[in-house]
Parts: C-alpha cells; structure tokens; sequence
C-alpha cells in the first residue's frame, strides 16, 4: 500500500522525507518519514540507525515542512 493510499484512509499528511513527533516515548522524539508499507509508516527517529514501523495516526504529530 503507498504513501497516497496512507494520506487517503487516514487523513494525514504523510509523505516521505515529511517530519514528525512522535510522542509515545518518554520524551517526544523527532523523526523522518521515509517509506509506506502494509498501510503503516516507516520512521527513522533522530539517533537510530533504522526506520522502525509506526501507525499513521498513534502518537505522531505531523510537523508542517518550513519554507
């Protein structure tokens, strides 16, 4: 499933490169969309070596990209 489909059936802004938040840790943590698979995300979270999946809609915030 793509990225399009994720944005579509969720609602969210989701698209690869975009940044979020994501809050269901200790500390919020900031990270980098960089794929969509099986209708989840694949983030890479600042610090970590790999994208690890996430929900579309549990615990991220989608930050708007600065121009």
């Amino acid at each position: 499933m793509s990225m399009q489909y994720v944005r579509d059936y969720y609602g969210v802004p989701a698209k690869r490169g975009g940044r979020v938040r994501y809050t269901g840790d200790k500390e919020p943590r900031l990270g980098t969309i960089a794929s969509a698979r099986h209708g989840g995300l694949r983030i890479r979270l600042d610090g970590d070596k790999r994208a690890m999946p996430f929900h579309p809609t549990w615990e991220l915030e989608y930050l708007e990209a600065k121009s």
